[in-house]
């Protein structure tokens, strides 16, 4: 690298270069620059123009003025009372922005560390499912019957066992989320490569070794997957958690609003409630991309 950096300007100055070596260094930038950047800035501005992202972007904006103009209460014969206009919502969410974003952030901790906690015991399962078939098989089974208890029914439970804190909210998305995780990672570490398993096994490779190695590499898409089901149904688990014991929340927020006909401040939590599922999908999905750059779903 040294040498080259030397003997560059030098046969710069050759060619007929007739400044001072600031000149030259000034040419030796412009060689070394990237003649594709300005094309790279430009795709980036382009890529906003995708119509993948138009096309979306522009039904939304179509539905909210359908929706603002009250096409919708005239087709299903509704009033403002029942469906709030989005100007209405706005105003609400902006005389209580204070008390919405910390409500939402109270919510998003309840569906983050649920979740966390959740996909960990639910991956822990899958390992040893999949580790000893013969014993740890049947714990599948056993999530998936947790999976199918309501979630009306697990919250006075959750409540009962770790009192109204946010303790009861997480452990509702734990149970709710479980699932997803130990059914899709199970998944991925069984639907190996049968050449790739028999290639570890001529080298003498142990059981960790194959996980290691192979299994739980094979099954990172597969958990990913089951990262951006549970990233939504944990905002699902909370907020309905929030409904029945909680003094804060957007659940309690929601449910309180309703009570008392404020429609628009209950509104303004559904909204904020749909966003902050999407920014947690968005999150786990870059991190999809971060963590298996390698495997060919990432590569177009």
């Amino acid at each position: 690298m040294g040498n080259s950096s030397v003997q560059e300007p030098v046969y710069i100055a050759a060619a007929g270069s007739e400044n001072s070596s600031t000149s030259l260094i000034t040419t030796v930038e412009r060689v070394y620059s990237d003649p594709d950047k300005p094309k790279r800035k430009r795709w980036h501005l382009f890529k906003w123009l995708n119509p993948g992202v138009l096309l979306p972007l522009a039904a939304g904006v179509i539905f909210l003025l359908l929706w603002e103009y009250q096409l919708f209460h005239k087709l299903f014969d509704l009033k403002k009372y029942q469906l709030p206009l989005p100007s209405a919502i706005w105003e609400a969410m902006r005389e209580n922005y204070s008390l919405l974003l910390s409500y939402t952030g109270y919510t998003l901790t309840e569906a983050v560390a649920g979740m966390l906690i959740g996909s960990a015991c639910g991956f822990l399962i899958a390992l040893a499912a999949t580790a000893w078939p013969r014993w740890g098989g049947g714990s599948l089974t056993l999530v998936a019957a947790l999976n199918a208890v309501p979630i009306v029914a697990l919250a006075p439970i959750m409540n009962l066992w770790f009192g109204d804190g946010i303790g009861s909210r997480a452990a509702i998305v734990t149970a709710t989320t479980m699932a997803a995780m130990a059914i899709n990672a199970y998944k991925g570490m069984s639907a190996v490569d049968p050449l790739a398993l028999d290639l570890m096994h001529s080298y003498a490779a142990g059981k960790p070794a194959v996980f290691r190695y192979l299994r739980i590499q094979n099954s990172l898409p597969y958990i990913f997957t089951a990262l951006k089901i549970n990233a939504t149904s944990s905002m699902i688990g909370a907020i309905v958690g929030e409904f029945f014991f909680s003094s804060r929340g957007l659940g309690y927020l929601l449910s309180n609003s309703i009570k008392v006909a404020k429609m628009p401040l209950g509104w303004s939590c559904i909204v904020l409630a749909a966003i902050a599922g999407v920014i947690f999908y968005l999150a786990v999905e870059r991190l999809e991309k971060v963590f298996i750059r390698w495997h060919s779903s990432q590569r177009s």
